[in-house]
C-alpha cells in the first residue's frame, strides 16, 4: 500500500505544479504524507457534499480539479462552506489534492481527456506551452584548453538536453590576433600577430543560468580576453502540452457534432448551446476544458470549424460569430472537466497495480439544478 507522499509524487509527475498558472493554488492541501493510501476518490469540485461522499466511502485521498482555497485565508472554520469541507475531510482522515491549471494543459489532462471523449484524433495543443527559455553560447578556445572549458561549462549547467548532459559541439579552426601594448597574452608577444589552432565550442543552456555559465567560462578560459557570444533561442512551438486541444472529427454536420458532444458529456440542466449554421460541415475542432473565452482570438486565427468550451459570455460570443469564422459550442463547465476523471482513474489504477481502490465521485457539482 503506498504512502500519501508516493501518490502525491506520482500525480505531480503527471501534472507538475510548476506548470500551473501563477495565480493558481495547486498541490496537496490537507494530509499526512506518511499516511497509507488505500482508497482514492476523484471529483471536479471540493464541495461539502463531495467531502461527505469521500468520508462515507472511507477515502484516504480526494483528488479534485478545482482548488479549495484559491485565495489566501487566515483560517477555515465550520462557519464557512470551505471550512466545513476541510473539517469533514480532516475528521475522516482524508487528504485533499488539487490539480487545476497544471492538469488543464498536460498530456492526459483535462482538455486532452475531453477531446478523446468527443472522439477527436490527431490531437495537438491549441496554444502550445512555451518551451523553457534557452540560450546558445559559442566560445573559441585553444585546442589544449578545450576540455577544461567544456567541463567548466557543464559544471555551471550548460549542455543539458533532455536526459543528456555535457552535450556540446566542437569545430576546429584558426584563431588570429595581435596583442597590443597593455595586454598580457597567454600565447604570443605584444605587437606580433599570432595564429593559433583553436576550436569553437557550442552549448545550449537555460537562460536563467546565463550569468553563471559565462562567469564559469571566463574563469576557466586561458585567454585574457576570450571571444564568445550568447544568443537567445526562439521557442520552436512544438510542445506536446499546452492549453486546449485541436483535433479532427467526421466529417459531419454541426448539428450531428453537437449531438455527439451532448452524448459524450454528463447531462446537465444547461445542456449544449450551439452558435452557427446547423448544416455547416465540421472536420477540425478546437476545444478548451473549462472556461475558454480567453482563447477566442486564438481560435479565430486557426483553421478549425468549431470551438467547444464553457462559460461563453454574450458579447464575446456574439462578436466572435460576427466574424464568420468557426461555430461555437458551449457546454457546462463541470461536465467538460468531468471527462478527465475516468481517464485519471484508469491511469492511477494502472500505475498503482491494484494496491489502491479508486472511485469517481457520483455527485454532480454543476451549480444549475433545472431549466424552465
Amino acid at each position: 500500500m503506498p504512502a500519501l507522499k508516493d501518490v502525491v509524487d506520482l500525480l505531480h509527475t503527471w501534472y507538475p505544479p510548476a506548470t500551473a498558472d501563477g495565480w493558481d493554488a495547486v498541490g496537496l492541501v490537507l494530509g499526512d504524507l506518511a499516511a497509507p493510501v488505500s482508497k482514492v476518490m476523484l471529483a471536479v469540485d471540493p464541495t461539502e457534499v463531495v467531502a461527505q461522499e469521500a468520508a462515507a466511502w472511507g477515502a484516504d485521498l480526494l483528488v479534485v480539479h478545482h482548488p479549495l482555497f484559491l485565495k489566501p485565508v487566515h483560517g477555515f472554520t465550520t462557519a464557512t462552506p470551505k471550512g466545513r469541507t476541510a473539517a469533514t475531510l480532516s475528521r475522516a482522515g482524508c487528504a485533499l489534492l488539487a490539480a487545476h491549471t497544471n492538469a488543464d494543459q498536460a498530456v492526459g489532462g483535462v482538455s486532452e481527456s475531453m477531446a478523446l471523449a468527443l472522439g477527436l484524433t490527431d490531437l495537438e495543443p491549441l496554444l502550445p506551452a512555451p518551451a523553457a527559455p534557452l540560450d546558445k553560447l559559442t566560445v573559441f578556445a585553444p585546442v589544449d584548453s578545450a576540455e577544461r572549458v567544456r567541463d567548466a561549462l557543464a559544471a555551471a549547467g550548460a549542455g543539458e538536453l533532455g536526459d543528456y548532459e555535457g552535450a556540446s559541439f566542437t569545430t576546429a579552426g584558426e584563431g588570429r590576433f595581435r596583442p597590443m601594448p597593455g595586454a598580457d597574452p597567454t600565447i604570443g608577444e605584444v605587437g606580433r600577430s599570432e595564429v593559433v589552432e583553436e576550436v569553437s565550442i557550442q552549448v545550449v543552456l537555460p537562460r536563467g543560468r546565463r550569468t553563471a555559465v559565462v562567469r564559469a567560462l571566463l574563469a576557466a578560459h586561458p585567454y585574457e580576453e576570450p571571444a564568445y557570444d550568447v544568443v537567445e533561442i526562439a521557442d520552436p512551438g512544438t510542445a506536446s502540452t499546452g492549453t486546449g486541444r485541436v483535433g479532427t472529427v467526421g466529417p459531419m454536420t454541426l448539428r450531428a457534432f453537437a449531438e455527439r458532444v451532448r452524448d459524450a458529456l454528463p447531462a446537465t440542466a444547461q445542456g449544449v448551446r450551439v452558435g452557427g449554421d446547423p448544416d455547416r460541415e465540421v472536420r477540425r475542432v478546437a476545444l478548451c476544458g473549462g472556461a475558454g473565452d480567453f482563447l477566442l482570438d486564438r481560435v479565430r486565427g486557426c483553421d478549425v470549424d468549431v470551438y467547444v468550451t464553457s462559460d461563453l459570455r454574450h458579447h464575446p460570443a456574439s462578436e466572435f460569430l460576427e466574424h464568420g469564422g468557426p461555430a461555437l459550442v458551449d457546454v457546462a463547465h463541470w461536465a467538460a472537466e468531468w471527462t478527465w476523471l475516468p481517464v485519471l482513474e484508469r491511469r492511477l489504477a494502472g500505475a498503482l497495480g491494484g494496491t489502491v481502490s479508486t472511485r469517481v465521485s457520483t455527485t454532480s457539482t454543476d451549480p444549475w439544478s433545472f431549466r424552465v
